[in-house]
Formats: structure tokens, sequence, C-alpha cells
């Protein structure tokens, strides 16, 4: 495959699947700056594999692959992160999303510890099998079912709970 071929067809995959692969980060790490460098990592690594994951047409798990095991990495070693800017003297670069774009099931969702909302996340909003879920996080298929079955309970409650305080009953 010509280099000129192989990048058209990699540029055509991300113009379409960015902005998915840019909330699945999201849901994943629950920080859109996070979600940003999960997916830059990702589109980074598959750029490189591109020729071989092409043929197979497995490019979209090979990325959420890697955005759920870098998101691992970086809760793994703390110590390795960067900080930008000046504790307490760097304020945010832009105001906080508004009310409209924040959804009580993000908010429930990144309440969850972090391997639950990994598994609720493959398993519910992408869909993935079980079998599928525990090859991606690397874990056994009955830690992603209790996994799941304790994310989806407590999201359940905390969107009862949202609700509830909503409507002021």
């Amino acid at each position: 495959m010509s280099t000129g071929r192989r990048d058209a067809e990699f540029t055509e995959f991300v113009a379409a699947r960015q902005v998915h692969l840019r909330r699945v980060a999201y849901a994943v790490c629950g920080d859109w700056h996070r979600a940003d460098d999960l997916l830059q990592t990702a589109l980074t690594k598959l750029y490189v594999a591109w020729p071989r994951l092409r043929r197979d047409g497995r490019e979209e798990a090979y990325v959420r692959r890697i955005i759920v095991r870098a998101d691992i990495d970086e809760h793994r070693r703390p110590w390795r992160r960067e900080r930008a800017g000046l504790d307490g003297h760097d304020g945010p670069a832009r105001a906080p999303l508004p009310v409209e774009e924040r959804s009580a099931l993000f908010e429930a969702l990144q309440a969850l510890p972090p391997m639950q909302r990994r598994t609720v996340v493959l398993r519910h909003w992408l869909g993935l099998s079980v079998e599928e879920t525990a090859a991606e996080l690397g874990i056994g298929e009955g830690t992603v079912k209790s996994h799941t079955s304790r994310g989806m309970t407590a999201l359940r409650a905390a969107l009862a709970t949202e609700q509830v305080d909503q409507t002021g009953l």
C-alpha cells in the first residue's frame, strides 16, 4: 500500500470516527482534556499499526483498547503525570461546560469506581460482549460481570436519586 493511500484511508477513518472515539475516551476517564490526550495517544498508535489493522477491519476495537489501557496506565503511574501550571495560581483555560452539555448519566457514570465505569461503558454504551470486554480490559469474564452488575446498580440508584431531587419529592 502506498503511503499516500495509507494516509488518505487513515484520515478518512479519523474524520468519520473521531467524535465518537472522543466520547468513548470521555466516558472512560471523565475529563475532556484527558479524553483528548487518550484519543491522541490512541490515534498515534493506530497510525503505526494501520496497514495491519486495516486489512483485518479491527481498527476501531484497537483504538478502544488503547484508550482503556492508556487510562489504566495513567491510574497506575500517577507519579509520571505532568502537572500544568502552578497549584492555586493557574486558573482554568475555559469556563465549565454548560449544564445542558453535562447529563445526569455522565455525572453518575463518573462517580463509579474506574473499573466499574470501564465495564459499563464497554458493555452497555459500546455494546461489547462479556468476552470482548474481558479481552479489552485483560480481566476474567466473571470479573466483568460482577463489575458491570455493581456499576449498573450504582447508576440506577444515582439516577433515581437525581430524578427525585429534580422533582422535589
